[in-house]
């Protein structure tokens, strides 16, 4: 596949997709004679993992150790350990979040008493 069309399958931009590349969280990949990038199944299996991690916030560092020390043997330990490391700071987050709705919940609903006290045909 052409990088127009990873980009398109992705929803990442071409830019993106050769930062990547260059930051190593897409390992090598395959080239045309002419220079010109084609992904196989598994530089877009990357490009698709990246953007997976990417989204849900894990830091670009740890994938960037992570996928350095996925081509190397005897370190999936060390792997695992990254991975565990994200998603306890991603936990965290996620809790953040959850007491965040909540209070905007409240607020929400405050505001829905006042505004229907205020003026009694109002509606949600």
């Amino acid at each position: 596949m052409t990088i127009k069309e990873v980009s398109e399958k992705y929803d990442l931009s071409a830019d993106t997709i050769r930062y990547y590349e260059r930051i190593g969280l897409i390992p090598h990949v395959p080239r045309k004679e002419n220079g010109i990038r084609d992904f196989d199944d598994a530089a877009c299996g990357w490009v698709e993992f990246s953007k997976c991690m990417r989204n849900a916030g894990v830091q670009v560092e740890a994938l960037i150790e992570y996928v350095d020390l996925f081509f190397k043997e005897g370190t999936e330990e060390a792997r695992k350990e990254i991975l565990v490391e994200q998603r306890a700071r991603l936990q965290k987050q996620y809790e953040q979040l959850k007491a965040t709705m909540k209070r905007l919940d409240y607020k929400i609903a405050h505001y829905e008493e006042i505004m229907t006290k205020n003026c009694p045909n109002h509606q949600k």
